[in-house]
This record gives structure tokens, sequence and C-alpha cells, in this order.
């Protein structure tokens, strides 16, 4: 299991600013099956990268798990809480051109909500 996600969501529903706001709020709506079945298998620690869909489509912050409840497995409880905004945002083109993201499932399923990550993907990020 990875270690590092991407995690989508339209600005105008939850944006940073509201996470930077709140600090920690339970990361929820996700029906994806592909999607809830990487957020039942995080673990605390695990590090993602808060990305904006819609007219955005940029990836403009951090955050980490808290806990994940995994015991009604169709809908897991995972509570996440904010790291930082990100020094650069990196936009969806900036990642499509990125050869580290040729087969990833961020460029070739874009309706993936919840999104593994390699290590050398998520440094890219925070770089």
């Amino acid at each position: 299991m990875s270690a590092y996600f991407l995690f989508k969501t339209e600005p105008d529903a939850y944006s940073f600013d509201d996470f930077l706001r709140d600090k920690e709020t339970n990361w929820d709506g996700v029906t994806n099956p592909t999607a809830v079945k990487n957020l039942r298998e995080m673990k605390p620690g695990t590090k993602w990268i808060f990305y904006h869909t819609g007219d955005e489509r940029t990836a403009v912050g951090t955050g980490s798990v808290v806990s994940v409840d995994a015991t009604d497995p169709k809908v897991p409880i995972v509570r996440v809480k904010v790291g930082k905004r990100l020094k650069t945002p990196k936009t969806l083109d900036q990642i499509k051109t990125a050869a580290i993201f040729r087969d990833s499932p961020l460029v070739k399923i874009g309706r993936l909500s919840v999104v593994p990550l390699t290590e050398e993907q998520w440094s890219w990020f925070v770089e």
C-alpha cells in the first residue's frame, strides 16, 4: 500500500482554504470503489496532496491521515489533518508533461478521486 496519495475535491465544495481553517476533518463523499478501497487501506501518517478539480485543476496543499475507521468497508471514515500550502502549486498540464506520471492513475483514470502516488511523485509535488 502506498504511503502517499492525492485527494481530489471541487474547491466550491471543500477548498484548501476551508481545510486550513478547519485544521482537521473527515474525508467523505467518496463513492468510486477503487477510491474507497484506497481510503480503507490507509494508515495513520499517510501523506497526501490536496488537489482542486473543476476549472482550477491544480495541486495546492498537503495533508496527512490521522485515523481510519473501516468498520463499514463501503464508507470508511478517514480523519485527516492539514499540512501546508504547496510552495509551487502544480497544474494538471504540468502533471501530464512530467515523465514520472506517465503511467499514473492520476493521468490514466481521470475520475479517480483518491490516487496513489510514488515517493518520487510526492517529492515532485512538495519540492
